[in-house]
């Protein structure tokens, strides 16, 4: 029998895709895989739909939360080096036609930023939200609603007019594991940490830079919107020692220019929470 409280939620970002059976914060039951880098998303789609077959009926809503920008349902990339997709892909309605479900689509990021207000680290206070992970995402939060659109996409922020590429291209999981190449052949930004974590001064260095670049971005989001609190989550912001660089980074700031910095609690669930709150409500609304 579906149970109008579960919602199947969907976390498509540039590393994986996440499926999840979630009822208020509660993730009941979740698929994990690769997202590819080739085909197109509705392959994509095709190949998680049928891995969660199994699901069909357990759910009444759907939401989407994924890298990249969401207007109306209608999915486009926004940095082509963290995920490649052609523009105004119909997401929602694509969503729809394998679910059978009402869908609503949204940030990653965004989604995120709201699953962390509601259960997690944001404390049902006004707070940005950033994802360190391939990319760098970010959400708003302000009088206890999400902003959407454009809102939040730090990671798109110019780092300078002589330097190619977003702040993300400076940051990023992927940008840690192209500076290790000259070091280690081959590795990703967890073997990075893994080096640093057995004191290799190379892999210092380099989460040590990223960083920098983080506690910058912070600094200026506190100058822009003098949030309470801004949460740092993501494969990369949550790698043991990265809050602790990003921290130290900012020691030396008077107190009333220090941005208050906090771990996201829900971790890799945070985007299926946040948006299977968004989807519930937004479908509750609309047979209202």
């Amino acid at each position: 029998m579906t149970d109008p409280d579960t919602v199947l939620a969907l976390d498509i970002g540039g590393t994986k895709m996440l499926a999840a059976l979630v009822r208020g914060k509660m993730v009941l039951d979740t698929h994990k895989m690769p997202t590819p880098r080739s085909g197109n998303p509705a392959q994509w789609l095709e190949a998680l739909f049928a891995a969660i077959a199994s699901w069909q009926g357990r759910y009444a809503t759907a939401g989407a939360a994924v890298t990249g920008i969401v207007d109306q349902g209608f999915w486009s990339a926004l940095n082509r080096n963290t995920l490649d997709l052609p523009d105004r892909f119909p997401l929602a309605e694509t969503i729809g036609r394998f679910s059978g479900v009402p869908v609503l689509a949204a940030n990653d990021a965004q989604a995120a930023a709201w699953g962390e207000h509601r259960f997690g680290a944001g404390q049902n206070e006004d707070m940005v939200f950033l994802t360190i992970s391939t990319g760098i995402g970010g959400g708003i939060v302000v009088n206890g609603k999400p902003m959407f659109g454009l809102a939040g996409h730090f990671g798109q922020f110019r780092v300078a007019e002589d330097v190619a590429g977003a702040l993300e291209d400076q940051v990023s999981g992927l940008w840690i594991a192209g500076q290790a190449a000259e070091h280690q052949m081959g590795a990703t930004a967890r073997d990075v940490f893994e080096a640093a974590a057995a004191g290799k001064a190379w892999a210092k260095d380099i989460i040590g830079a990223s960083a920098r670049q983080t506690a910058q971005l912070c600094r200026n989001i506190h100058l822009a919107l003098d949030p309470p609190r801004i949460v740092i989550g993501g494969g990369i912001g949550l790698a043991p020692g990265y809050l602790d660089a990003v921290r130290q980074a900012l020691e030396g700031l008077p107190p009333r220019l220090r941005p208050k910095i906090h771990a996201a609690a829900l971790g890799e669930s945070a985007g299926v929470v946040g948006i299977a709150d968004l989807a519930k409500n937004h479908h509750r609304g609309e047979r209202k």
